[in-house]
């Protein structure tokens, strides 16, 4: 695999790279029934590209239908997207803003981020690898922890949600 300094000083590699949604996943988990059930689900919309600029200057966004998260339970995905919840109707759109990116190590970088969920706006730090796809893609996966609360996103229901709730990207990009 080529260093992430050289994939950033490659000239090759400079310009816009578009995310591959059937290649890619957006994956979320919380503790459910008072922490004893973990409820998975997954969005199944989303968009976005990054922008690789000299001199190693990275910046991006991801877009996501807050109605396009899927668990496996029908009446439970239609309340997470109502007023209890997403409000899916009023903020369809949850957004991931990359504004620059430092290098770690030879695979890894911390990607500064600004994540927007019902019209809040939080500041996150994304430890994320990178690492090439067959066919001259580049897969960034990453993994980081937010308060829903935190967001506006309410919907508690006497414990049956928990308020920390993980989200896992592997989102792949193609150069464009």
């Amino acid at each position: 695999m080529v260093s992430l300094s050289e994939f950033f000083s490659d000239s090759s590699s400079t310009g816009t790279w578009t995310v591959v949604p059937d290649q890619s996943t957006i994956v979320v988990k919380s503790k459910s029934m008072w922490g004893l059930v973990p409820v998975k689900g997954r969005f199944t919309e989303f968009s976005g590209d990054g922008q690789l600029t000299p001199p190693q200057t990275v910046s991006g966004h991801i877009d996501i239908k807050a109605a396009s998260l899927r668990t496996g339970i029908r009446k439970r995905d239609e309340h997470l997207h109502s007023a209890d919840f997403f409000e899916a109707e009023k903020f369809p759109d949850i957004s991931l803003m990359i504004t620059e990116a430092s290098a770690i190590d030879g695979d890894t970088v911390d990607l500064h981020a600004q994540l927007t969920i019902k019209g809040t706006t939080k500041p996150l730090s994304l430890k994320t690898k990178v690492s090439p796809v067959g066919d001259g893609g580049m897969r960034l996966s990453t993994r980081v922890t937010v308060n829903r609360q935190d967001f506006g996103v309410d919907g508690n229901m006497a414990g049956m949600i928990g308020d920390n709730v993980t989200i896992s990207g592997d989102i792949v990009f193609r150069h464009t």
